[in-house]
């Protein structure tokens, strides 16, 4: 014999009504946007006639330059014979000891790194290589595909002068050289027709950056907090 308190049954919940018979509202909206388009005309092509840029030729090496250092990106020039030393100096300057070199970057490049003293470990691409060994790694080196000066964007398609994507997002410092002669247009118009949509295309405006709702700026969370841009003249 039950010595407790006698228990007591709770009803529970009403049960969920059933669904209404018939289509729902999703169902119903989008057989009205059928029948209200069934008879219209085919809709004309995209008028393609409006301007691919709003940079004069004359303009886009400047605007280019204004648009990296308004992303924070240090802008050097230089020419072919001035390139070796250069990068050199920036290697020096920046103290790093590790740089990392894609397959096909042109030796001439590094050619004068011997000559300012600088004792360098070249690291090369490797594609097994872990995002924690990357992160070790001072400096990568890279050539690029194209620069668009209206954006003050780098892009980037792992060529082999380039390497693989991630080599230009985990290391801290990142130098490119972009070729004036023939990698620097105007407008993002400009650039799609050039780009291969099947290569993993990295589009960089600038050193990595973000911030939070009170605008307070981080860099270097996204990929290198340094980024050096050299605009090779012949």
């Amino acid at each position: 014999m039950s010595t407790g308190a006698a228990a007591t049954s709770r009803p529970g919940p009403d049960p969920l009504p059933d669904p209404l018979p018939g289509p729902g509202s999703r169902e119903r909206i989008l057989a009205r946007i059928r029948a209200a388009v069934a008879d219209a005309p085919d809709a004309p092509e995209a008028a393609r006639d409006y301007l691919d840029t709003h940079t004069p030729d004359a303009r886009v090496i400047d605007l280019l330059a204004e648009n990296l250092t308004d992303y924070r990106a240090l802008v050097h020039r230089t020419d072919s014979d001035g390139l070796p030393a250069l990068i050199a100096r920036l290697l020096a300057e920046r103290g790093a000891r590790t740089v990392l070199v894609p397959p096909l970057l042109p030796a001439r490049w590094l050619s004068a790194l011997a000559s300012v003293g600088t004792d360098l470990i070249r690291v090369e691409d490797d594609p097994h290589a872990t995002a924690r060994e990357l992160d070790v790694v001072d400096s990568v080196i890279t050539g690029c595909a194209l620069a668009i000066a209206e954006t003050g964007t780098l892009v980037l398609d792992a060529a082999p002068d380039q390497g693989r994507r991630r080599i230009t997002l985990v290391p801290d410092h990142h130098i490119c050289v972009v070729r004036i002669a023939d990698q620097v247009v105007g407008s993002v118009p400009q650039a799609m027709p050039r780009l291969d949509p099947t290569r993993p295309l990295t589009w960089i405006s600038g050193p990595s950056a973000t911030s939070d709702i009170e605008l307070d700026r981080v860099e270097g969370v996204h990929g290198p907090r340094t980024l050096e841009v050299i605009l090779l003249s012949e």
